[in-house]
């Protein structure tokens, strides 16, 4: 009986959360979720949002429970994590969040290796998952996404909504803008500035700074195009 009680104060004490994206990375985010919980349970799982899919569809055993009306109508608090990649879309969904009820956390693998937080700021809603390392002096802005096994070095700042698939190598003392997105495999020297809304592709070598609004690829990265 004494077990079963602490239980139940466990489940009551447990944030709810859920997850805007039902796709494959939503998906990940969940696991992330569970990992999380396993270390230290802190959160209980209710489902996603997503305008792209039915409202009631279950994805991997859980509803899909509306999209930004839902969540612009839901009546208690929620944690809410944005499990979308390209920074343009991130940055529209949560302009378009306007309920106060609504709060995101920012969630972080228990693997994750991180230098002392006197000296590194992390701002809300980023995801940052398993195998992360980052390192000293670094300033994370809002609604950041490292993906799996990426590196920060030393004295690095990374704006708003940027976003960084797995493996993505960043050298200390490197500038980022807001809205940049890194592909997979892509590695940024040291001692550089990438403007905002920037893509860098995948595997790319940025061996010099690259401006802002434009796409690089390559190795060495060249920009290939202008962003509108």
């Amino acid at each position: 009986m004494k077990q079963w009680k602490r239980l139940k104060e466990i489940q009551i004490k447990m944030d709810k959360i859920a997850i805007y994206g039902s796709g494959g990375f939503g998906r990940e985010v969940h696991l992330l979720i569970q990992e999380i919980n396993n270390n230290n349970r802190q959160f209980d799982f209710i489902g996603y949002f997503d305008d792209g899919i039915e409202k009631g569809s279950i994805i991997n055993d859980y509803p899909v429970l509306g999209g930004i009306n839902e969540l612009n109508n839901w009546k208690e608090h929620l944690n809410l994590t944005i499990a979308v990649g390209k920074p343009i879309i991130k940055r529209k969904i949560i302009s378009n969040i306007t309920n106060t009820n609504i709060s995101y956390p920012t969630l972080v693998h228990p693997n994750v290796l991180i230098g002392d937080m006197k000296f590194n700021t992390i701002g809300k809603g980023c995801i940052i998952c398993a195998s992360v390392i980052i390192t000293v002096n670094i300033n994370i802005g809002n609604f950041v996404i490292l993906n799996l096994s990426c590196t920060v070095g030393h004295d690095t700042c990374i704006g708003d909504f940027s976003s960084f698939m797995p493996s993505v190598n960043i050298s200390g003392e490197v500038n980022i803008g807001s809205e940049v997105y890194a592909g997979t495999g892509a590695k940024i020297i040291n001692q550089l500035t990438i403007g905002n809304k920037t893509i860098i592709g995948a595997g790319a070598v940025v061996a010099k700074s690259i401006p802002a609004n434009c796409t690089a690829v390559g190795v060495p990265a060249k920009v290939i195009k202008l962003n509108e």
